[in-house]
């Protein structure tokens, strides 16, 4: 079986940074990480053998940390969560990816400019929670079905940094639409290493029709990933290891395609690759091996995709 892996896919440096930082913390053990650092299991399970505490995502997200430094992710948070931490006597340490802070840094300038809100992107998601904190008006579209008609003469547009691109223009297009009356701004938020993986994705799915997608299964980037081979009627696998995988589905499969997450390491993307490589399929022989090699921003390789 041929495995074609996707010309861009994997850690974007965002996530290097962060993951970068950690690894200069010397006490980790007096530090909460302020929800997952990435959507990534096995980034959680090695955080936590070394020592550091876990803040979760979800309904605990008011209460305060009880070590005297905590780890700011690289989703972000709140300039209102974060003046709460702060006044509690906490050393924050952030690692927010630069793409995210901009997103953020739209949304208040809309605020500002008294624009009503749109972000696009996926309600309860911990980096939508954390640019929303910080506005009084606003709305969360998960996709064009949630737009309509606002009350109000400036919408401001902006999306959640992983957003799909041809999503973003649909539901743009559908705001205009539905609100003849309101001045639009729209500021594209969506961060480049998605863009350029959703791009691969779609080149991928030009020369196979079966594809596994590496990547936690709380990630939106991965998820949006699946989400586009199943809308191009591909068979996908979304796994988040090569012990997932499993032989029987690539029966009768000559090639597959391979793409990863923007939280998935290099090492997991490998794994996965040499256990598709070792399966024979009934009607294809593997290809020789290649090495590769991971540029520090821009993970390249050839892709294959898993079912969600």
């Amino acid at each position: 079986m041929r495995v074609i892996r996707a010309s861009a896919m994997g850690v974007c440096f965002g996530v290097r940074d962060a993951l970068k930082i950690t690894e200069f913390i010397e006490q980790p053990v007096q530090v909460t990480v302020y929800g997952e650092l990435v959507h990534n299991p096995l980034v959680q399970q090695r955080m936590r053998r070394r020592g550091f505490q876990q803040f979760g995502e979800g309904e605990h997200r008011e209460a305060i940390p009880g070590t005297p430094h905590v780890l700011i992710t690289a989703h972000g948070i709140s300039q209102r969560r974060t003046a709460v931490l702060r006044d509690a006597g906490k050393t924050l340490l952030d690692t927010t990816c630069p793409l995210v802070k901009k997103a953020h840094a739209a949304a208040i300038g809309l605020r500002d400019q008294g624009y009503h809100v749109l972000l696009i992107g996926r309600p309860g998601h911990v980096e939508v929670q954390g640019i929303t904190e910080d506005l009084y008006s606003y709305d969360v579209l998960p996709d064009s079905t949630a737009v309509k008609k606002y009350p109000h003469d400036k919408l401001g547009i902006i999306c959640q940094t992983t957003t799909p691109s041809a999503r973003a223009l649909e539901i743009r297009a559908a705001v205009t639409r539905m609100n003849p009356h309101a001045e639009i701004k729209y500021i594209d938020t969506i961060c480049q290493p998605t863009k350029d993986r959703q791009a691969a994705v779609e080149e991928l799915l030009n020369q196979v029709n079966t594809v596994v997608v590496v990547g936690g299964k709380n990630s939106n980037n991965t998820r949006q990933l699946v989400h586009r081979c199943q809308e191009r009627g591909a068979v996908v696998y979304h796994v988040q290891s090569a012990e997932e995988l499993d032989p029987q589905w690539f029966d009768g499969v000559e090639a597959a395609g391979l793409t990863a997450g923007t939280s998935t390491l290099p090492e997991t993307i490998e794994a996965v690759y040499k256990t598709l490589r070792e399966m024979r399929s009934t009607a294809g022989v593997a290809e020789p091996e290649k090495s590769w090699h991971c540029p520090p921003h821009k993970v390249k390789l050839h892709g294959r995709i898993d079912a969600a």
